[in-house]
C-alpha cells in the first residue's frame, strides 16, 4: 500500500492512549455496536504521512470502552506511538448498505441547504443522542450565518435528499431554530 491516503479509506475510530504495560491501547470506536471496529482487520493507521497496516492480536470490552492487542507490539513505549492515530478500514471491507443508507463518513463535509435553496453550511459531525442520530452543521463564508445547528437525522421527516455526488443534503428546516 503506498503512503497517500486513499479516497476509499473509512475512519471508523481512534486510538486514544495506551492500556497497561504490556502493548495494550484503548481504542474509541464510530462502529454501532462499538466492539464491531474488532472485527475489521487489518487497520490501517496513518504515521508520519503513511498508511501502515496493523493486525489486530486480540481486543474486548473494558469498562465502558475497548481494548486492542497490536501485533508485534509488545510494550508500552511501543504501543505509545499509536495513541492519537486515526483507525480506518478500505470501503471495500465493510458491508454492503441497503437502498438509502448511508455511513457518517459519506455525510461528513457535505453541504446542507434548506428545501428552499439556503445554505445553512457543513456537516461537521454526527453524534449519537439515543432517540436518533443529529447532524452537527456548522455554518462557514458561504452560508447564510456562521450558526452552528444540531439537526436532526430523520430521513423523510427532516432530511428530504442525500446526493453524494453533488456533496449535498435538503433538509426541512427553519434557519433560525
Amino acid at each position: 500500500m503506498s503512503g497517500a491516503v486513499s479516497e476509499d479509506l473509512t475512519v471508523l475510530g481512534r486510538i486514544t492512549t495506551v492500556y497497561g504495560i504490556k502493548g495494550w491501547v484503548k481504542v474509541y470506536s464510530h462502529t454501532d455496536p462499538m466492539e464491531n471496529i474488532l472485527t475489521y482487520s487489518p487497520w490501517l493507521l496513518k504515521i508520519d504521512g503513511k498508511l501502515k497496516s496493523v493486525e489486530i492480536e486480540a481486543g474486548k470490552k473494558h469498562g465502558k470502552g475497548l481494548v486492542a492487542k497490536l501485533s508485534g507490539v509488545d510494550d508500552r513505549e511501543i504501543a505509545r506511538k499509536y495513541c492519537g492515530l486515526d483507525i480506518a478500514v478500505e470501503q471495500s471491507r465493510l458491508p454492503e448498505l441497503e437502498e438509502g443508507e448511508f455511513y457518517w463518513s459519506q455525510l461528513e463535509n457535505l453541504s446542507v441547504y434548506t428545501v428552499s435553496g439556503e445554505l445553512l453550511g457543513r456537516v461537521h459531525h454526527l453524534m449519537e443522542t439515543g432517540a436518533n442520530d443529529v447532524l452537527v452543521v456548522r455554518g462557514n463564508a458561504e452560508s447564510i450565518d456562521r450558526n452552528e445547528r444540531l439537526i436532526p437525522y430523520l430521513p423523510d421527516q427532516v432530511v428530504k435528499e442525500i446526493d453524494l455526488e453533488a456533496g449535498t443534503i435538503r433538509v426541512d428546516w427553519d434557519p433560525e431554530f
